[in-house]
């Protein structure tokens, strides 16, 4: 069961020709649509998902469905939702695989799937190889045909209005040109095609290998995602005791540290440090809020337990 994940922008060629052109196995199609930005953006987008949900099943004979990004400007909500679809996705059965296609979209939505896509990685140790991020370049963009199509119009214009005679020849030369240039960029997206680069037509990005968060670590991201930042990590040491109805002793202390050291910039990075005097204001770093956001469902007293 081969599943893409495609966020639409604005375009169409390298969201689905990489796949036709590289033979791939595509079994499962999520669209990803942006619901915020220009009124004439958001439509032309629909549009291009309207033409690529007939394509995807029509020319691959895939199964397909349009999911709405709310924001496409918000990172931890679109970092969550990925998050959330990705391990849907994988859950269905043991021989799904998911490939996110990070070519398209506005870079906060490409970004969060890319990195979400990480994040489950990391955890699903025995699932790496059922995960995938890629992208395809374009051949040409449309964008400096565009420009150049504005200028040659201003010009003609510009005679124009300085009284110039123009003859027919050179007026429907731009109309022409113009309609033809219009009608690809309606059909196709600002870009042309799929770049070959080596022998394929996408570029499969590579995962930095990390180890999993422990249940022991998971619990003391989650005492920071609830109170934020401490000024020590001894104040974290006894607030994690007492919420744990721990004793707090030497023995406790030592534990927190030794965690807090794995999870901070020269472990795992979810945790980051200050320098405060004698001691280290500790809170959770960028990655660390995301994925203290993306777990919140845990169930605290079943984690509680495996700290023990």
């Amino acid at each position: 069961m081969q599943t893409h994940v495609v966020p639409v922008g604005f375009d169409y060629d390298r969201l689905i020709a990489p796949l036709i052109r590289d033979q791939l196995d595509v079994d499962h199609v999520i669209l990803l649509e942006g619901a915020i930005g220009s009124e004439a953006n958001v439509e032309y987008s629909q549009n291009l998902s309207t033409k690529l949900e007939k394509d995807f099943q029509n020319l691959l004979g895939a199964d397909t469905e349009r999911v709405v990004i709310e924001d496409v400007y918000d990172y931890d909500a679109a970092f969550e939702q990925a998050y959330d679809l990705i391990n849907t996705e994988l859950d269905k059965s043991d021989d799904t695989e998911v490939w996110v296609n990070v070519s398209a979209m506005p870079r906060p939505v490409s970004f969060a799937f890319a990195t979400a896509a990480h994040s489950v990685m990391v955890e699903r140790q025995a699932d790496r190889e059922r995960i995938h991020t890629y992208y395809t370049a374009p051949e040409k963009y449309l964008e400096t045909e565009l420009a150049e199509e504005v200028r040659a119009a201003r010009d003609l214009l510009g005679d124009l209005l300085n009284g110039a005679e123009l003859d027919d020849d050179r007026i429907r030369e731009r109309f022409e040109s113009a309609s033809d240039l219009l009608e690809e960029f309606d059909e196709r997206g600002t870009t042309i095609g799929a770049k070959r680069i080596g022998d394929e037509h996408i570029v499969e990005l590579p995962v930095a290998s990390f180890s999993n968060v422990k249940p022991f670590e998971e619990i003391i991201l989650f005492e920071l995602g609830e109170y934020g930042q401490f000024e020590s990590v001894s104040e974290l040491a006894e607030t994690l005791a007492r919420d744990m109805n721990e004793e707090y002793t030497d023995s406790f202390r030592s534990k927190v540290i030794y965690n807090v050291d794995r999870l901070g910039p020269g472990g795992k990075g979810y945790i980051e440090q200050e320098e405060h005097g004698k001691s280290y204001r500790t809170r959770l770093s960028r990655i660390g809020e995301l994925w203290v956001r993306s777990h919140a469902g845990a169930d605290a007293d079943e984690l509680s337990r495996a700290g023990n």
